[in-house]
C-alpha cells in the first residue's frame, strides 16, 4: 500500500507530517475548480475534494488523500486570488467580520471512498489601510483561499475562530487521522 497525497500545498504535507506520515507520491490534481452557478460553499467544496481524488490514477491498493479549503463569506465563496488587487478586495471583506472555512477532506482506496466536511468560523479583526498594504506586501496571501493564511502573518488578524484550526489552514488533523485509519493507513508510526 502506498499513500499518495494529491495536493501541491506545503501547509497539507506539513500537517500530515504531524501525524507522522510522509506520502510515497504527491501528485496535485489538475482539474477544474470553477464553482457551479449558484453552489453552495459547503456542497462545492465537498465536490471539489471528491473531484480530486478521482482525479488521481491509483493502484487498487493505494491510498489517495486530498483535500479542499473554501473561505465562504455568507453564500459567496472567496477562493485563491488571482492578483494582489482581488486579495486586497477579499480582505476588505472580511474586514471586521465573522464567516466560514470549509475543509473537505477525501480518501480513496480501490473503489471505496471515505469523506468529511469541516465547518470552522472565524472572525477577522477590522482592518487599516496599512494592515491590507503591508500583508499584501509579504506575498502570503498567494495560493491562499479568501486571500489570507491563518498560520502566517494574517494570524495577527484573527482574534477568534470556533473549529478545526488545523481545518482552516488546510487539513482537519482528527478528521483526516479517522478517514486514514478506515482506508488502512497506520498512523504515527515509530510514536512513543
Amino acid at each position: 500500500m502506498r499513500l499518495i497525497l494529491g495536493s501541491g500545498s506545503p501547509r497539507r504535507l506539513e500537517l500530515l507530517g504531524q501525524l507522522g506520515i510522509v506520502p510515497d507520491d504527491v501528485r496535485p490534481p489538475d482539474i477544474d475548480e470553477t464553482p457551479h452557478k449558484g453552489e453552495l460553499p459547503r456542497i462545492y467544496c465537498a465536490r471539489i475534494a471528491a473531484e480530486k481524488a478521482q482525479a488521481i490514477t491509483a493502484e487498487a491498493d493505494d491510498v489517495v488523500l486530498c483535500a479542499d479549503t473554501t473561505v465562504a463569506l455568507g453564500r459567496r465563496i472567496l477562493g485563491k486570488p488571482a492578483d494582489a488587487g482581488e486579495a486586497a478586495a477579499f480582505l476588505m471583506q472580511l474586514s471586521g467580520r465573522r464567516h466560514r472555512v470549509y475543509t473537505a477532506v477525501s480518501v480513496k482506496r480501490g473503489d471505496r471512498t471515505w469523506a468529511r466536511c469541516v465547518e470552522s468560523r472565524v472572525r477577522m479583526k477590522p482592518l487599516s489601510d496599512t494592515e491590507v498594504n503591508a500583508y499584501l506586501a509579504s506575498e502570503d496571501w498567494r495560493g491562499k483561499a479568501g486571500g489570507y493564511g491563518i498560520q502566517g502573518p494574517a494570524g495577527a488578524f484573527i482574534p477568534w475562530i470556533s473549529g478545526s484550526f488545523t481545518g482552516i489552514v488546510g487539513l482537519p488533523l482528527s478528521e483526516t487521522a479517522g478517514l486514514l485509519q478506515a482506508a488502512g493507513v497506520p498512523l504515527m508510526k515509530g510514536a512513543a
